[in-house]
């Protein structure tokens, strides 16, 4: 298997963080050699940025301020890990990516989609997500599940309105490239879950 690099994306508490470390571990185990990585975040620089974009205390980061820290973490991010990673023969699994922001800062900020993706262009510098896997749990479950929001966390602590947009933003993002994001319904237990991936994965 040739390196690869997926994407998974889906509403705060849809088990994100739980399946990526059960499909690093498959990797592993199967000894493809593999690395995961987040968004915002994943490089020194970018990992600077992320406090700034989630911290609850500041009320008053303009949209589109938020989305320039975004595309700034990115850029670093990509030239920095993402590529070199790729290139040195690794599969990379990144938590959050393009569709993040497309769907939090686009669906339901209501950012220009088209300077959403003018930016995304950009910071990616010819990169390509060759798969992104959609963990599909409506907010209202998700937060149920995970008993409640972060409410240190700004994105998180949003009220459901906005969650509900960026779910809906997810599926309409979905909805027009089936290719590259397949859809796994996310309701059921871990394992169930990742049944569903893995038959994504082979």
């Amino acid at each position: 298997m040739k390196s690869k690099f997926i994407t998974i994306e889906g509403c705060e508490g849809c088990g994100k963080s739980t399946q990526i470390q059960l499909l690093k571990e498959y990797f592993e185990k199967n000894s493809i050699p593999v690395v995961v990585t987040r968004e915002p975040g994943g490089v020194p620089l970018a990992e600077k940025i992320r406090p700034l974009i989630l911290d609850k205390s500041d009320t008053s980061v303009d949209p589109l301020a938020e989305l320039m820290l975004f595309a700034s973490a990115r850029a670093q991010h990509v030239s920095e890990f993402i590529k070199p990673a790729l290139k040195s023969g690794k599969t990379v699994i990144c938590d959050r990516f393009t569709d993040s922001t497309l769907a939090y800062q686009g669906y339901a900020r209501g950012i220009s989609k088209r300077i959403i993706k003018t930016l995304n262009h950009i910071a990616l510098d010819g990169l390509k997500v060759e798969l992104t896997i959609l963990l599909d749990l409506p907010p209202k479950l998700a937060f149920e599940r995970k008993k409640g929001f972060d409410v240190n966390d700004r994105m998180e602590s949003e009220t459901l309105k906005f969650h509900q947009k960026v779910y809906k933003g997810y599926k309409a993002i979905a909805a027009k490239e089936p290719d590259r994001m397949r859809t796994v319904d996310a309701s059921g237990g871990i394992k169930e879950v990742f049944e569903r991936i893995l038959e994504l994965i082979k």
